[in-house]
């Protein structure tokens, strides 16, 4: 049975950005091309960001403006974002403008050229380029996350980590009150402690930049009781992979919680700083890397992750009541 298309958008799942029958169907049914469902990004936003070239073009053909900001982005900035060269390249054709100043500074353009595509677009006539600190920024990125790999086998049970600058984990239990867990071998460790136990132990490795503290099975690292503590000094990042929300990040500097309810390697707001933007950009979908780049933590693997150089004991009476 075929279901009809009903009028606007609503109902559009993100594949269906992809058909582009099922668009031009819901265009002739009186869709509007320049306003989204409710909250939602408009149609071509949406479509630069999860659809094909085809349905990009569709669009762009029919609304008013091609370069019309949501959110303090177009849907070219959205594009180069999403990682979609060819739905970039199908709204530059319709007249979209790579090098329009916006976000902090950072141009569709400009965006591009720390990303994977820097030959994306034709270079700007005013030589609108990358810094050397820029450029090292994306470097880095790189050799990070390819460094560390793939985490999703390992956050599968909701993932704690805490990313500090500056200190060694000898430093960091000390600070802790942590006493190192004796009894660790395979069989009885941590399989025989309790669910209540098992959170109360946390591993802790040196690595180049500082130390990180983590857990594979529980949030603790990224509690404030654990993160203030070990950023007096210094700063730490704090992120848990929230098997039901997603990753949540956080931020202590030398001794308080300094921001809270992140979303590390998400999407980033218009009034954010214009480090932050390129931060996340670099560092989409790749939360672990984010969180260790802020804390400036140089991983060469992710070891110190997976294998701990120590598991320690918290006192439990610091964390939870």
């Amino acid at each position: 049975m075929v279901v009809a298309e009903g009028a606007g958008w609503s109902g559009m799942g993100w594949q269906a950005w992809t058909d582009l029958d099922r668009i031009r169907a819901r265009l002739d049914a009186g869709a509007d091309p320049g306003s989204g469902e409710g909250s939602d990004p408009p149609p071509l936003h949406l479509a630069a960001q999860e659809g094909s070239p085809e349905v990009v073009a569709e669009l762009a053909g029919r609304v008013d403006d091609v370069d019309a900001q949501d959110e303090g982005r177009t849907a070219l900035w959205r594009a180069v974002y999403a990682g979609r060269p060819d739905n970039a390249r199908a709204l530059v054709a319709a007249g979209a403008h790579p090098w329009r100043p916006m976000m902090a500074g950072w141009s569709p353009g400009r965006l591009s050229l720390a990303g994977p595509t820097p030959d994306l677009f034709a270079p700007s006539a005013g030589g609108t380029g990358l810094s050397d600190a820029e450029t090292a920024a994306a470097a880095e990125a790189r050799r990070l996350i390819a460094a560390l790999g793939d985490f999703r086998d390992l956050c599968d049970e909701g993932m704690g980590l805490a990313c500090v600058a500056g200190i060694s984990a000898a430093e960091a239990a000390r600070r802790l009150e942590a006493t190192p867990v004796e009894d660790t071998a395979p069989g009885s460790f941590p399989d025989d402690l309790s669910s209540h136990e098992v959170l109360y132990i946390v591993g802790a490795a040196d690595v180049p930049g500082g130390c990180v503290i983590s857990q594979p099975w529980g949030y603790v690292p990224s509690m404030p009781e654990v993160t203030d503590p070990l950023s007096v000094g210094t700063v730490c990042y704090g992120l848990y992979d929230n098997p039901k929300s997603g990753d949540q990040g956080c931020i202590s500097r030398d001794g308080v919680t300094e921001d809270w309810d992140l979303y590390p390697g998400g999407e980033p707001s218009a009034d954010d700083p214009a480090d932050e933007i390129l931060a996340s950009y670099l560092y989409r979908d790749h939360a672990v890397a984010y969180s260790c780049a802020y804390a400036g933590l140089r991983l060469t693997d992710a070891r110190a992750i997976t294998s701990p150089d120590v598991w320690l004991r918290l006192p439990p009476h610091h964390y939870w009541h």
